[in-house]
């Protein structure tokens, strides 16, 4: 098992920033990537940015690219998405996840952090 908690969530205005942390817990050596995804009311969750736990490699969604990037803390088990230049099409809940081998695949998701941007 792994237990995502995401925070840094909050309101700011349009071309300001904010910085989201996942902070995992449980069998995180089990970890093979981590992400972020994010949903806006009436539309699909969609997949923002990832990163590969062991090598760092990482993508970032098209809509996102150059301003959003993704990074992480080993020793503290805590992925980061920093977040710049958000624009009004940005707000969404923003949800941590997580994939881990355990034997087989499988997919944890954080409660989701609330980023509001106004203009």
């Amino acid at each position: 098992q792994v237990q995502l908690g995401e925070s840094g969530g909050g309101l700011v205005q349009a071309g300001g920033s904010l910085r989201l942390s996942c902070a995992a817990s449980g069998r995180t050596f089990s970890t093979v990537r981590m992400a972020w995804y994010r949903q806006a009311p009436g539309k699909e969750r969609e997949f923002v940015a990832q990163i590969a736990c062991s090598s760092g490699s990482f993508a970032v969604a098209d809509p996102v690219k150059g301003r959003f990037t993704i990074s992480k803390d080993n020793a503290k088990n805590t992925v980061y998405l920093q977040m710049s230049d958000l624009k009004p099409e940005d707000p969404a809940i923003y949800y941590c996840n997580a994939l881990v081998y355990l034997g087989a695949t499988r997919t944890y998701w954080g409660q989701g952090t609330q980023v509001t941007v106004s203009s």
